[in-house]
């Protein structure tokens, strides 16, 4: 048994994904995630995360009879590819400089043997970067997210208790005034050094364990 990534490509036509999960769930493989599209040939694109595959050239078979499937393609699991995330959210000066921390510390993780990919996404405004939390409840993969800013709290905060609570996720944050401060694991005033806190936090290539710590340590 392994997972594997595969993308469909069939007739955009009402049914053809319930036809697509039947054949997958009738093998006993779990769906762990899912992306569709249209292109502009107007044929539907499906890709799909597969998990407790114990044949895949049967599956590609079966998949293949379906009358509206045009093609099926295997590919190894994302998990495998790009592995564990980063999401780093907040000021574009604050963000750069972690973004820089954690992208040199991942670059010597990966180099030996992890795959550890970094997001970044420049955001001022409340809302806006509440927004952009929540949303990683929505996002595969994500093992850690920076909070870098001047200033957080109300929504944000709200926003970040709550994918704590759906997902575990580790949060750091710089220091700064505001609520979101409480609810991270860590607190560190460099920027550069909370980039590479936050990938020793979920490297396996690394002796770091960030729950020993506890909650709300401050460096």
């Amino acid at each position: 048994m392994t997972d594997y990534n595969i993308t469909i490509k069939s007739n955009e036509r009402k049914g053809v994904l319930n036809d697509i999960t039947e054949v997958i769930i009738s093998l006993g493989i779990n769906i762990s995630y899912t992306h569709l599209y249209i292109e502009k040939s107007n044929l539907g694109v499906i890709n799909l995360e597969l998990e407790h595959v114990d044949d895949i050239d049967s599956l590609i078979k079966d998949l293949k009879k379906i009358p509206d499937v045009k093609s099926v393609e295997l590919h190894g699991s994302q998990s495998d590819i790009y592995g564990k995330r980063i999401i780093i959210v907040g000021g574009g000066a604050q963000v750069s400089q972690v973004a820089l921390g954690a992208i040199t510390e991942a670059d010597r993780h990966n180099i030996r043997g992890e795959r550890i990919s970094i997001d970044t996404i420049p955001l001022v405004g409340e809302h806006n970067l509440a927004e952009a939390i929540e949303a990683i409840s929505r996002l595969p993969r994500v093992s850690a997210l920076v909070l870098a800013g001047s200033l957080m709290g109300g929504k944000i905060t709200e926003a970040v208790k709550k994918v704590k609570k759906d997902n575990d996720l580790i949060v750091i944050c710089l220091n700064m005034p505001g609520s979101v401060t409480q609810h991270a694991d860590l607190i560190i005033t460099d920027p550069i050094q909370a980039g590479v806190i936050a990938v020793m936090s979920i490297a396996d290539t690394a002796v770091f364990d960030i729950s020993r710590l506890g909650n709300n340590i401050k460096y």
